[in-house]
């Protein structure tokens, strides 16, 4: 059991999706600080001098109503910048990576030409004469040891 669990482990997958987890969390909060800091301010900036950022109270007097349009902007850059790095930096080049592999190791092995149909019908009439000559010869040893025998007592 121990050993199906270490195989597990030690699998090449297992070691990947492990990096890229790391690595995908330190560059969400890079991203996150980003979109904190910067895109933000920009947000609220073009929303107006209110401090809640981009939105509306659907209750004037209720601030727990404010609809935060700016943080839902704020998640879509963090995630379009987000894909846009995983594609660019991790994605594509593995695809390029696996495609030239891929035909590092798929030597395509040059088709053989097919034979002409009458090339192939003597090949088979040839090869059947081949056969009936080796089961006659077969069946025909004991009648050519006679005759040998039969020839040298004469």
């Amino acid at each position: 059991m121990l050993k199906g669990f270490k195989d597990f482990i030690l699998r090449g997958n297992v070691i990947e999706l492990a990096i890229a987890v790391v690595i995908g969390s330190a560059f969400t909060a890079l991203v996150a600080a980003f979109t904190t800091n910067i895109i933000n301010p920009v947000i609220a900036a073009a929303g107006g001098m209110n401090a809640d950022g981009l939105g509306f109270k659907i209750w004037e007097n209720n601030p727990a109503t404010f609809i935060n349009i700016g943080a839902v902007l704020t998640a879509l850059v963090t995630f379009v910048i987000t894909a846009a790095v995983v594609y660019f930096i991790f994605v594509a080049p593995m695809n390029k990576i696996n495609s030239l592999v891929k035909n590092r190791l798929s030597t395509e092995e040059p088709e053989e030409e097919p034979l002409p149909a009458d090339t192939a019908l003597l090949a088979e009439i040839r090869d059947l004469l081949k056969d009936a000559a080796a089961a006659r010869n077969a069946g025909n040893t004991s009648e050519l040891d006679a005759d040998f025998d039969s020839d040298r007592t004469r």
